[in-house]
């Protein structure tokens, strides 16, 4: 069943949107008549429920093993009669890719119209609009009140904004994609329901996509093709930046189809190996087909660089 991200700065709200939807996506279903509805259930993933502690993100060892946490619980819930709710700071748009990955992978009846279905918008995400400044304000609040949760301790809470990656809509992982302003006092829960479930609760299998789905690894030679391939594409731009000096912002073709609008400055060396060790990261077990190699790390690139 579908996953929606609660994405957003430390302190912004995401916690009081997550229970309005939580509660809204429960009555809807308490009140259906319809039997695929009527069984469904949610889910609702964040720091609290799984006691983590805000300190946890002050050092990269914890930190990632808070996420760690996150991503298994997420993982685990999800299923056929589930809705999840994965409310966190999902900063780091690498991470929420593993998620929409997970979700893709979950071969699950699901209730989209035939137009959702085919624009394959499944997964919603719920980025929290609250500005950066009224966020602070809020974490002070709650550093002061032991009545709360608590906040963040004010250099984590800055260093948590400062690697904070915005959601873009235009990527796969991030789309649908709703802000929710500070202002607003619901988020739009018709249009995250209708993105969700579709106006028709007719059953159909999801037919995950062959780019997401965890295979076993057949093919002895994957993780060398993968870096094979990966590896071409970061020296066709290397070699076209040597070549074409001072002549960012073009557009390089890496193959028919697959086109690289490079940006203003040259990117350097490190910084494409570290996109290029994202990817493979991110893909070791979700197995990609060969042909699909080169096309998804092109995407992942342009999603990169954009």
């Amino acid at each position: 069943m579908p996953l929606i991200l609660i994405s957003g700065y430390p302190s912004s709200g995401k916690t009081q949107r997550a229970t309005q939807l939580v509660s809204y996506f429960s009555a809807k279903i308490q009140s259906s008549s319809d039997p695929h509805l009527s069984r469904l259930t949610v889910s609702h993933i964040n720091d609290q429920s799984l006691a983590i502690r805000r300190d946890v993100y002050r050092e990269a060892r914890t930190e990632k093993e808070a996420r760690e946490a996150q991503y298994s619980a997420i993982k685990r819930a999800l299923g056929r009669d589930t809705i999840v709710v994965a409310d966190g700071l999902n900063y780091i748009k690498g991470f929420r890719y593993q998620l929409y990955c997970e979700a893709k992978a979950v071969k699950t009846p699901s209730w989209l119209s035939e137009i959702m279905e085919q624009a394959g918008l499944m997964f919603p995400e719920v980025h929290i609009g609250t500005p950066i400044e009224t966020c602070r304000t809020i974490n002070t609040r709650l550093l002061g009140d032991d009545q709360q949760d608590g906040g963040y301790e004010q250099d984590v809470f800055d260093n948590l904004v400062y690697r904070y990656e915005e959601p873009n809509g235009m990527t796969r992982w991030d789309s649908p994609l709703f802000t929710v302003p500070f202002v607003d006092e619901t988020p739009p829960y018709e249009a995250i329901w209708e993105a969700m479930i579709g106006s028709e609760a007719k059953a159909k299998v999801v037919k995950p996509n062959t780019a997401t789905v965890l295979q076993p690894a057949t093919e002895s030679d994957y993780l060398y093709e993968l870096d094979k391939i990966t590896q071409e594409v970061l020296s066709m731009i290397l070699v076209w930046q040597k070549d074409h000096p001072g002549e960012g912002g073009q557009v390089l073709t890496i193959e028919e189809g697959n086109n690289v609008e490079l940006p203003a400055t040259p990117v350097s060396l490190p910084q494409l190996q570290r996109i290029r060790r994202q990817f493979i990261s991110l893909n070791r077990q979700h197995k990609l087909p060969k042909p699909r190699i080169r096309t998804s790390f092109v995407e992942y690139l342009i999603d990169s660089l954009g």
